[in-house]
């Protein structure tokens, strides 16, 4: 049925910020369809898989969005990764395989669509995965918004940087193939509006020539889980070697997230009562003094809802990046009270002194500074923990729905 908001068809390639924007579209009743690459419904046959075997899976699904109007492609795209792993293609390759096979299955629905002949439909779509549905919608005098989901090639030229400066770490790193970036320069020329989730993220994409009045800063939303919500953190009087102080790192193990940065501080603080918990990819060859090290703890990848028990066990949360559209993780670790270390190359989560620390520079001396402040005031980290809670509440739901209403 036809309102008279303008309706919007979302499309998006994954699970990212846990649906927020299709859930805030749906919301306020504007949602016209949403279009996904995987949806796994409660009583698909494939929950009934082991849990090991499809742990991601079951994730691709929010309860939030159970009574929407929606469209997946999940044979095309379950065939497509088993032939991209017997056919063993991997790296940028297969990005890039993966996202035409999204757009081409995006087309197949849009050609299908009563509302071809409509005129006021709004498309949104994440960045790099945009191109052919922008091309069908201008076609069609639609409105297009592209959801920029990270800083761009100015954040590529910032990680070539990094692999000049830290070759023992590159691990055959590989820049985007050049027309990766002209596809993506297309998405910004056709797209009306360009969504990013911080300020960091607005300067990249105005120092490659975007237009700043085509740019909406628009910061990513978190609704935290009932459970932490309930959490109570608690510090001990002091650190020592049988109560050290557990540093919590979450996400990609690679240069571009600090891990160069990472090894320095643990080289620097090896005689502190300090554990470094690693959870997640390694995508760099770490040297044998850190994966031998009593003090440093890899965990490897998890599920999206394991990390909770890490934010819970851990004392303050790790997140030295060079380049970050945003940093959801920081929001997660902030619903369960979890002070932050952060850099400033990401979304503003962190208030020096409130909720916690900003790194002054992104230097593993300044790492080093920063823990060790925390290790030997324990008392900051509750007064960080307290005002992390008090600071949920600027990133939720409601937050991001005021600021869609303004770009609808």
């Amino acid at each position: 049925m036809r309102t008279d908001k303008s309706e919007w068809l979302c499309f998006q390639l994954g699970s990212r910020e846990h649906y927020s924007i299709p859930r805030v579209l749906n919301e306020q009743k504007i949602l016209s369809h949403f279009i996904t690459d995987t949806w796994i419904i409660p009583n698909s046959p494939l929950n009934l898989l082991p849990h090991k075997f499809c742990t991601s899976l079951r994730e691709r699904f929010h309860h939030e969005l159970a009574t929407a109007s929606i469209s997946s492609f999940n044979n095309n795209l379950f065939w497509f990764e088993i032939q991209q792993k017997i056919r063993r293609k991997s790296g940028w390759n297969k990005i890039i395989s993966r996202n035409q096979l999204f757009q081409e299955q995006c087309l197949n629905f849009l050609r299908k669509l009563e509302y071809k002949y409509f005129q006021d439909i709004t498309i949104f779509s994440y960045s790099y995965t945009a191109l052919e549905i922008f091309r069908w919608a201008k076609k069609r005098g639609w409105r297009t918004i592209l959801g920029q989901i990270d800083p761009g090639i100015y954040e590529e030229k910032i990680v070539k940087q990094e692999c000049y400066k830290y070759p023992q770490y590159s691990n055959n790193w590989q820049p985007a193939p050049s027309q990766y970036w002209k596809n993506w320069q297309q998405e910004c020329d056709l797209a009306d509006t360009i969504v990013v989730n911080s300020q960091w993220s607005e300067q990249a994409l105005q120092k490659v020539g975007i237009s700043q009045d085509k740019i909406k800063v628009i910061p990513l939303a978190y609704a935290p889980a009932k459970a932490a919500s309930e959490f109570v953190r608690t510090y001990p009087k002091s650190f020592n070697s049988k109560r050290p102080l557990k540093v919590l790192f979450l996400g990609q193990i690679i240069l571009r997230k600090g891990i160069a940065q990472i090894v320095q501080a643990i080289e620097l603080l090896a005689k502190e009562s300090i554990e470094f918990w690693l959870v997640g990819s390694v995508g760099v060859n770490l040297p044998n003094h850190i994966t031998n090290n009593g003090r440093v703890k890899l965990f490897g990848k998890v599920s999206r809802s394991q990390t909770a028990h890490y934010y819970q066990q851990a004392d303050i949360f790790l997140f030295p990046t060079l380049s970050d559209g945003f940093g959801l993780t920081q929001l997660e670790a902030q619903a369960w009270g979890l002070p932050i270390i952060a850099s400033k190359f990401c979304g503003e989560v962190v208030k020096d002194e409130v909720n916690g620390l900003i790194l002054p520079e992104l230097t593993g001396e300044s790492i080093a500074k920063s823990l060790q402040r925390c290790l030997h005031n324990p008392e900051i980290l509750n007064i960080f923990a307290g005002k992390s809670l008090s600071r949920v509440t600027d990133f939720d739901l409601s937050e991001l729905k005021i600021k869609i209403q303004h770009i609808t």
